[in-house]
This record gives C-alpha cells, sequence and structure tokens, in this order.
C-alpha cells in the first residue's frame, strides 16, 4: 500500500508540475504576471510568495493550477488576453508541451535503467477461420519471429505491433512447423468477431527466458522517440476504438490511476518510469481537447477571436463558460472515482 501511494503520488506530482511549469515559464517569458502557482487546487495548506508570484500547495490533489493575470480581460494590466493571440496559444498549449518533453526523458531513463526483459518463442495454437492470419497461411505451431521488422520476443511486443497497426497491411516473419520460414502480409481488424482478436490467432510463449537488459544513452534517446510516437498511435487508435465500439469504454480516474501504478511498480523502477511516460502523453493529449476549463478549451477562444478578426467573447462569458466545464470536470472525475472504487472492491483491475 505505501509503495503504490508514494509511487502515485510521485508520478503525479511531477506530471503535474511539469505541465503547470509549461505554463508558468511561457507566461513569464512574455511578460504575463502569474498571480500563483499551485500544486492542487484550493483549500490551501501551505504558501509562499516570491516576487509577484505566490507558490502554494493545495488540499484537493486532482491538479494544479498556473493563475495569471487577465486571463480572459485584456483591460488587466500585463495580462494574458492582453498579448497576441500567438503569444497566448503559446502560453495556453506550453503546458501541453511540457508533457510531450518529459516522456522523452522518462522513456529514456527507462531504457537505460537496468530491467528484467522476458524473452520467448510466440508459438501459435489457434487459427479462427477466414481471420486474417488464416488468409495469410497461418498455422498452429507456426512461431512468430517478426511483426514489421520488429522481433517478436514476447506476447506483449506482438500485441502492441497489432494495436499499432490496425487496418494496416503488416508483414510478419513465420516460422512454420515443417522448419520452413515466410514472410505473409496480414491486416489486423478493427473489427473481429468477439473471441476473436484483431489477427484471428490464439497464442502461448514457450522457452521463455528472464534477461537484465539496459541501453546505453545514444541508443536510448531515439528509442524514447519511437516509444513516444507509439504512444501517440495507441492513444489514437485506443479512442478510434472506443468512439466506434470496437474496444470496451475504459476511463480511470485518480483512484484507478493509483492502482494501475501500484500494479506497474512491482515489475520496477523501469516499467514505473514507462507508465509515467505513458500518462504524461496521456495527460498533454486531454488537456489540448476542446473542451471547457481544459487547455484546449481556452485555446478555442483565441482561435475564434482570429476567425472573427479581433472580436472577442465577452471575459464574463468566457468565463462562465469555463466555470461549467470546471464543474462539469469535477463531476464527472467522482464519478468515474466511484466506478473504480467499486471496481477495486470487487476485485477488478484495469491491467488485463
Amino acid at each position: 500500500m505505501l509503495t503504490t501511494i508514494g509511487a502515485f503520488v510521485g508520478i503525479i506530482v511531477v506530471l503535474i508540475i511539469a505541465h503547470e511549469f509549461g505554463h508558468f515559464i511561457a507566461a513569464k517569458s512574455f511578460r504575463v504576471r502569474v498571480h500563483e502557482f499551485g500544486l492542487g487546487f484550493p483549500p490551501r495548506v501551505f504558501s509562499t510568495r516570491r516576487g509577484e508570484t505566490v507558490y502554494s500547495l493545495n488540499a484537493i490533489p486532482l491538479g494544479g493550477f498556473t493563475k495569471m493575470a487577465g486571463e480572459e480581460d485584456p483591460k488587466v494590466p500585463r495580462s494574458l488576453a492582453s498579448k497576441r493571440i500567438g503569444t497566448r496559444l503559446l502560453v495556453l498549449s506550453a503546458g501541453s508541451i511540457m508533457n510531450i518533453i518529459l516522456p522523452l526523458i522518462l522513456f529514456s531513463i527507462a531504457f537505460m535503467v537496468p530491467h528484467n526483459l522476458v524473452i520467448g518463442k510466440v508459438v501459435v495454437e489457434e487459427v479462427a477461420l477466414n481471420s486474417p492470419a488464416a488468409r495469410a497461411g497461418i498455422e498452429p505451431k507456426d512461431t512468430l519471429l517478426s511483426f514489421n521488422q520488429k522481433p517478436v520476443h514476447n506476447i506483449g511486443d506482438l500485441q502492441r505491433y497489432i494495436q499499432l497497426n490496425l487496418g494496416k497491411k503488416s508483414t510478419i516473419v513465420v516460422h512454420h512447423s515443417d522448419s520452413t520460414t515466410e514472410s505473409v502480409q496480414v491486416v489486423p481488424r478493427w473489427r473481429p468477431p468477439e473471441g476473436q482478436g484483431a489477427m484471428g490467432i490464439t497464442i502461448r510463449m514457450i522457452d521463455a527466458t528472464v534477461v537484465r537488459q539496459s541501453e546505453p544513452a545514444w541508443r536510448a534517446a531515439p528509442l524514447a522517440v519511437s516509444a513516444c510516437v507509439e504512444t501517440f498511435v495507441l492513444f489514437k487508435n485506443g479512442i478510434i476504438g472506443m468512439a466506434t465500439g470496437t474496444t470496451p469504454f475504459q476511463v480511470a480516474g485518480p483512484v484507478g490511476i493509483a492502482q494501475i501504478t501500484g500494479e506497474v511498480a512491482k515489475a520496477g523502477i523501469s516499467p514505473l518510469l514507462e507508465f509515467a511516460a505513458f500518462l504524461s502523453i496521456n495527460l498533454a493529449l486531454i488537456n489540448i481537447f476542446p473542451l471547457p476549463a481544459l487547455d484546449g478549451g481556452r485555446i478555442v477562444f483565441v482561435l475564434l477571436e482570429g476567425v472573427r478578426r479581433g472580436k472577442r467573447v465577452s471575459p464574463k462569458t468566457e468565463g462562465l463558460v469555463h466555470f461549467i466545464g470546471f464543474a462539469a470536470l469535477i463531476a464527472a472525475i467522482m464519478v468515474i472515482t466511484y466506478r473504480d472504487i467499486i471496481r477495486i472492491i470487487s476485485g477488478g483491475s484495469l491491467i488485463p
């Protein structure tokens, strides 16, 4: 329990500070007055003032904030709203930019830290009729060696490659049971029949061994870039899958994320860093969604001003929209948290 709490708090604090620091440093760079830099939401637990800015620790651990002068009102001295459209867009998107930069560091460290890797042979047990695998000539007892020129070390590798290439023609190198090796073409399905999966195969791993692995810095950096790109693709495919009903709708709140963090932490520091990087990218993308109270919602108002050739939505109206959006966001978090608690009590997990 202490490991779970410690790991969860540590990750959330790092992600929030990175995000808000992006807004903070961008605002300061363009001489926008920052009234408060807060971790958590009020009521305040602790605060200190440095110059014109109050730095606070707050009681509700659901995020953080950078309170800038005149976020909606250009009449306020040194306000955000008084700056040019390009400046405001940069300040508002700076948090998400930082949450995209951070994973490059986290993934790099994760690859450099010595960690255990399970390596074995991924063998096909069953092939569904008329599935992509069946049409490609894959048969039971075949061993899957690589997917789009990437080695298949374990079941996790294969599952990730499939999810990254849904709907795309892909090349799999197969070692047949008669000792021949062949490259075959498959297109993993977005909408497979129930119980078949995207390729229509049931697999298992044999001859599994655990190896200790770490990468030098010169290899870890490009691997980190690739991992970030893959995470973006997985996020996009996950959203499309949930929107089209091809994958279950699963959303985790603070309690659910804490549960997952605890389970990942048991696997070691490297998987925990990778999970933190994954969360950071998700936070960046979610915050940029055009929803009221989020950075993306504020960006919409700035873009709308540009489309209307400088005609602003009134500060009162914009403030009301963001207030309603924030209230709806808190309500949604409460509902999701309730579902997370019920799932945990019933012994469920978001990790397959």
